[in-house]
């Protein structure tokens, strides 16, 4: 059997994916990216040898942030091409709308049979994305899955800022008001929703599949606040983390 890897350097998370002769999913591995995307790409091959994979004869396509520092990929694609296709494979559908959450930025792609038709990314504020989720949940002692579940429960409360700084800000003049934990939960994943609907309406909706990938692809309760902005149902599943990866690998198949 021959073998195809896709290697995903993300800015928080790198990922795995293995795929095989019939593009069924071999194996997957998930790992923080750490201080050294060089690092985290030697452990990611080593930990694919310990699980049986044939590193050796597997054809490699690495994508991400940190692609350009996987010596051993015979090739790089980018990100956007690689959720592009990998959420096409995970979904199915001929027309995507993508919404890519990540740990430092946030991509909306248009994904037509596979291919990029258009994209946007937001590549210069950390709002919007797991950054922004992660600190805003620090500042209420708590993790972020649980802060956005906590979230389901709150109302009437707003964050202004899309700012981090001036956002976190506004979250500790909350808590030094006296404001319910719940009711500041749901501003936070309301701001992050406002920000990713604030990119999406920008590129086509209608007659769309809409789904979301990365980092916060099962965080629940806010993808259900996405598609309740937009008006329309919003799908992810377990697998949506690991798109990049996935079309990385499909990527490899064609090499």
């Amino acid at each position: 059997m021959s073998t195809y890897i896709g290697i995903d350097i993300g800015s928080t998370c790198a990922k795995a994916a293995v795929l095989g002769d019939n593009k069924e999913i071999v194996c997957k591995i998930i790992r923080p990216t750490g201080w050294s995307s060089i690092k985290v790409a030697e452990d990611i091959i080593a930990e694919l040898k310990e699980a049986g994979v044939a590193v050796d004869t597997a054809k490699i396509v690495a994508t991400g942030y940190g692609r350009v520092n996987v010596p051993y990929a015979d090739k790089t694609v980018t990100e956007i091409s690689c959720h592009a296709l990998g959420a096409t494979y995970i979904f199915g559908g001929e027309n995507l709308l993508v919404i890519d959450i990540g740990g430092q930025d946030t991509k909306i792609i248009e994904a037509v049979d596979g291919n990029v038709a258009d994209f946007l990314m937001n590549d210069k504020c950390s709002a919007g994305t797991g950054r922004f989720l992660e600190v805003m949940a620090n500042t209420l002692s708590m993790e972020p899955r649980d802060m956005c579940e906590l979230a389901r429960h709150g109302a009437d409360t707003t964050i202004s800022s899309l700012c981090t700084v001036f956002a976190e800000s506004e979250v500790i003049g909350l808590i030094g008001r006296g404001e319910h934990k719940e009711n500041i939960a749901y501003a936070i994943i309301e701001s992050i929703a406002d920000k990713v609907i604030s990119q999406a309406t920008h590129m086509p909706i209608v007659n769309k599949r809409i789904v979301v990938t990365g980092g916060l692809c099962d965080y629940d309760y806010l993808i259900e606040a996405i598609g309740r902005k937009l008006g329309t149902d919003v799908i992810s599943n377990e697998d949506a983390r690991y798109a990049g990866a996935i079309g990385a690998a499909l990527f490899a198949m064609r090499l």
